[in-house]
């Protein structure tokens, strides 16, 4: 799935170590920085409405609120209009509000599919249930994108801890131009898979009998390998630069992961990481250490607020490491920290939906955009130092040192190898 436009038999477009394709940077795009639901779903909602064939629609978690109800809205209104409109969801992240969307759905023209669905009990016992559709994607008619961490959920709506005043802080961008084809190729194959995965049995039995969804469903998989990476028109757009970037279980595995550690050994002035759930392998906390002994400014936000402890517990465990070598930690106390951003110098910033733990960075299928743009790192930049202004940093506490430090890093590290293990991942992380 060669979702980056990578050529994978060209070895001048592979990194030396791994072989994972480098970013393929394409001009030619408008990119929008977007805050949140409260600026995300307007946006998306007016594209769907204007749409005039197709929309497609990736996600972990499409809640039963009224923020969600309208997005149900507005794609049940485009598809009776006309539009092939397609949504596909994560069955464990829609766990416990697929029958409420189902029956939103129901009678309409609306295509649902369900990814990994958890609809018998021995469905849990299967490994591969480990990996989950943690994309967030819509694609409206081939040119309008939108790409980040944001779940079709009220940003004022914790599932754990019920609402809150304050918006989570998270975001997403807007994409229009030739990047937007290569996230609708993306959201394609992900419904495709959901499909094809439901009803194989019936479809082959079809296919036995000359009928053709397999065969379409196929079609669409092979086109991803198929497709040429678009080119922008000349003068079309402002020559904004951007890589679209998908985290799969196939030849992508690395490739988010990679992307932030080869910018991070490149950097000459900062590193700025603002994301929830952070535990990073061996590789990427070599790069931070290295940028910070460099003497390069290495910044994380990380969760102050908690939704999971094991989550918190994880990352707190590397607190001492990672202040060691001077980087330094603040935690995000307003409200729920959803973010998964980075910028790095002043030209290089990614959004996206891969956290920096080892769920996304080697179990979940995720997709990041990276920007090569000053303007727009400029303004993620200033959105990080606005959350920063209103964070905690975190000093080395003496509780967290000696034989506590190394008892919690270790009840991690135990726990984290047999998640990997029961997943199917080996060798070191």
């Amino acid at each position: 799935m060669a979702s980056d436009g990578v050529d994978p038999g060209d070895p001048a477009r592979l990194w030396a170590w791994g072989g994972v394709p480098k970013p393929r940077f394409i001009g030619g795009n408008q990119v929008e920085l977007l805050e949140g639901g409260d600026a995300l779903f307007p946006r998306m909602c007016a594209a769907i409405d204007a749409a005039e064939r197709e929309v497609w629609l990736a996600t972990y978690i499409f809640y039963d609120d009224e923020a969600s109800r309208r997005i149900a809205d507005v794609l049940i209104a485009a598809a009776q209009r006309g539009v092939a409109v397609r949504l596909v969801v994560d069955g464990f992240g829609c766990l416990g509000t697929l029958a409420t969307l189902r029956g939103w759905l129901k009678g309409t023209r609306v295509e649902l599919e369900v990814f990994r669905a958890l609809d018998r009990w021995w469905a849990w016992l299967q490994p591969g249930q480990l990996r989950r559709l943690h994309q967030k994607l819509c694609v409206v008619d081939e040119h309008i994108a939108f790409v980040g961490g944001i779940n079709i959920i009220d940003d004022r709506l914790d599932l754990n801890h019920g609402h809150t005043e304050a918006p989570r802080l998270d975001f997403a961008v807007e994409l229009r131009g030739p990047l937007a084809q290569q996230v609708r190729a993306t959201a394609r194959a992900m419904w495709a898979r959901a499909h094809l995965s439901r009803g194989w049995r019936e479809e082959l039995r079809l296919l036995l009998r000359s009928e053709t969804p397999l065969k379409e469903t196929l079609v669409l998989l092979r086109e991803l390998r198929a497709r040429p990476v678009p080119q922008p028109a000349a003068g079309a757009m402002q020559p904004v630069r951007a890589a679209f970037l998908v985290r799969d279980n196939f030849r992508l595995r690395r490739t988010i992961e990679r992307s932030y550690i080869d910018a991070i050994r490149a950097a000459r002035t900062r590193v700025d990481i603002a994301v929830p759930y952070f535990y990073p392998g061996h590789g990427f906390r070599r790069a931070l250490r290295g940028a910070a002994r460099r003497g390069v400014h290495v910044r994380l936000l990380l969760q102050g607020k908690i939704d999971y402890r094991i989550a918190a517990m994880a990352a707190r465990a590397l607190y001492d490491e990672m202040h060691g070598h001077g980087v330094r930690i603040f935690e995000y106390t307003p409200a729920f920290l959803h973010a998964k951003v980075a910028i790095v110098d002043d030209d290089w910033a990614t959004v996206g939906s891969s956290n920096i733990d080892p769920l996304s960075l080697l179990l979940n299928l995720e997709a990041n955009v990276v920007v090569r743009d000053r303007a727009f790192a400029a303004a993620l930049g200033a959105r990080f130092e606005a959350a920063l202004a209103v964070s905690v940093e975190v000093t080395v506490q003496p509780a967290r040192q000696g034989w506590r430090g190394l008892l919690q890093r270790g009840l991690v590290a135990w726990f984290a190898n047999v998640y990997l293990r029961v997943a199917g991942i080996t060798g070191r992380y």
